[in-house]
């Protein structure tokens, strides 16, 4: 399994969920020793691999996915987790502020997912491809997310657009859309009132943790997911319904 955002948060998580659950884990971040903090503390550390790597080195990707099929012995699943947020008044984005959710967000997500589907391709035997959203993505946001929902909303249709490309050599592609998640992105520039504004619009009443998040990831990944592909799947405690 590659795992990417790997160093903290629902990244974190998933590789340790799919390790428990026996997988192998490639574990991709630009936070060097914090994802290889991850990778020592999976169940049977030898089995894993973590990597250091900038997503935004869109010519270096098919050569990231090689490596991974070689450490692994194969590919099955990428859980592609890594993303970017700057939470600024609308008023007060810069190009800059843009150009880096979109480049992190959406466009290191397209050439990241290519390469490993095509990889899939190449090897046979189907695969999952998961990627994650924001309910942003639907309902827009009044919380300094502007760029980022757009740049989410993007991965929810690129997701749909791969599930229909892919389909047909058995492998599927779906969205994970986290609700408010109890992680370091959910607290980063944001009041207790604000945060406390998530939890109250949630129907279970509380931040969600990451581990709640990686059981679906771990979830679409298995064969029990065989038949789902081009979903956005909320995982928000209700705050999201469609």
């Amino acid at each position: 399994m590659v795992v990417t955002g790997a160093a903290r948060g629902i990244g974190r998580a998933a590789a340790r969920a799919f390790a428990t659950v026996g997988a192998r884990v490639f574990a991709v971040d630009r936070d060097g020793d914090g994802v290889e903090r991850t990778a020592a503390g999976l169940a049977h550390p030898a089995r894993h691999r973590a990597r250091c790597y900038d997503l935004r080195d869109i010519d270096g990707l098919g050569a990231l996915i090689g490596e991974a099929r070689e450490s692994l012995g194969g590919l099955w699943a990428l859980a592609h987790v890594a993303g970017v947020l700057r939470r600024q008044p609308m008023d007060e984005i810069r190009e800059e502020d843009w150009d880096l959710h979109l480049d992190v967000d959406l466009k290191a997500g397209f050439f990241l997912c290519r390469a490993f589907g095509q990889a899939l391709v190449a090897q046979g035997g189907g695969g999952r491809i998961i990627n994650f959203s924001s309910p942003g993505f639907i309902k827009g946001t009044r919380k300094g997310a502007h760029a980022y929902v757009a740049a989410k909303g993007g991965v929810v249709s690129m997701s749909r657009d791969f599930a229909r490309w892919y389909g047909p050599h058995g492998i599927t592609v779906n969205t994970v859309v986290p609700g408010p998640i109890d992680t370091a992105m959910q607290h980063t520039d944001n009041t207790e009132e604000v945060v406390a504004a998530g939890v109250a619009d949630c129907p279970l009443g509380r931040l969600g943790q990451p581990e709640e998040v990686a059981s679906v990831v771990v979830f679409l990944a298995s064969d029990h997911a065989s038949y789902i592909s081009g979903a956005a799947v909320s995982v928000t405690g209700g705050a999201l319904m469609y």
